[in-house]
């Protein structure tokens, strides 16, 4: 019996529910390149499941057709991994913020990319609180003034790309909102990994952030202040595309795009992808998007499932009964 591949479009993927986004917010692309990925997948409609937590990007379950889950504030891969572990054939999806997913929700964000279950998470990164009208957040830079650090923010803030290849995520990748075809590529690069994918995006909020990316954004400034960390492909940037990214021992150099390196993003250790990213801190380098990790690990739901499919075969299925009165008991009375 063959199953054949359902055929479906973005209409298909979009609710009934008025979107209610700022006008300008970046979340409309990242909605957009969602509902058009999914279209493409071949996944059956049915076993998506949208999880999310809390903030403007946690509205997101709300304005797709599939299954969803609107959990509280910073819950959301706690949920989504007890569903992929009760149903791992299922494609799970978190969809948070950088205060919802590292913040309050940063420590189940951290394990379940150390568990490497088979989960998506795509984290909005706005470097601000917009829900709650604009206060700094965990990527807010030193010295942001908000309405909760008026004369500018004393934290040192996460780079969600670091934090994710320092807690084991087998894929790491960076888009923009305003690159929907990178996007895709990278969502569809994610959807095709297995186990724990990480995605962050760059995303303009323009009420209480507005143009905070500008200086890497800006068409006029991105082929210069971007570089593309696509695997199998060279390290090469420029409106010409003239320069180009080596490695060295001690460094990274800006070299002519003819000495560039290749980039691979299978390295174990990632220690490149944390070069990259430690010097786009600093402002030495482009900022790199595309993928910075892509490995093969274990992946957590998959083997839960082995384990008590192991277990019921040796042991038979059991009953609650017999659970429940199995080991240590007493009568009282």
């Amino acid at each position: 019996m063959t199953t054949e591949t359902p055929t479906y479009k973005k209409k298909d993927f979009s609710s009934d529910q008025d979107v209610r986004w700022c006008p300008g917010c970046g979340d409309y692309a990242i909605l957009n390149s969602v509902q058009q990925v999914f279209a493409g997948l071949g996944v059956p409609k049915e076993n998506f499941v949208c999880v999310s937590g809390i903030g403007c990007s946690s509205r997101f379950p709300y304005y797709m057709d599939t299954y969803g889950f609107h959990g509280i504030h910073g819950r959301a891969a706690a949920i989504a991994s007890g569903v992929k572990s009760a149903r791992p054939e299922l494609d799970v999806w978190v969809f948070t913020g950088d205060g919802d997913g590292l913040s309050i929700g940063g420590n189940h964000t951290i394990h379940a990319m150390r568990r490497n279950i088979g989960i998506k998470t795509v984290l909005f990164n706005n470097r601000i609180y917009g829900l709650t009208k604009g206060q700094y957040s965990p990527t807010s830079e030193r010295g942001k003034k908000t309405i909760s650090s008026p004369y500018g923010s004393l934290d040192a803030p996460f780079n969600p790309i670091a934090l994710a290849l320092g807690s084991g995520a087998t894929f790491v990748a960076r888009t923009i909102d305003t690159q929907p075809k990178h996007m895709k590529m990278v969502l569809e690069a994610a959807h095709a990994h297995k186990g724990y994918a990480f995605v962050e995006v760059i995303q303009n909020c323009v009420i209480f952030n507005h143009n905070a990316f500008t200086h890497i954004t800006d068409k006029e400034v991105r082929d210069d202040r971007q570089v593309d960390l696509w695997p199998g492909k060279k390290l090469v940037f420029g409106k010409d595309g003239d320069m180009g990214i080596k490695f060295t021992p001690s460094d990274i150099e800006i070299v002519s795009a003819d000495e560039a390196d290749v980039w691979q993003a299978d390295g174990e250790t990632g220690a490149n992808a944390y070069r990259l990213c430690h010097k786009d801190e600093r402002g030495e380098i482009p900022v790199p998007i595309g993928i910075f990790r892509n490995v093969e690990r274990p992946v957590l739901d998959e083997d839960i499932h082995a384990q008590l499919s192991a277990q019921i075969e040796a042991q038979g299925e059991g009953t609650l009964e017999s659970l429940l009165n199995d080991g240590d008991t007493w009568v009282v009375g």
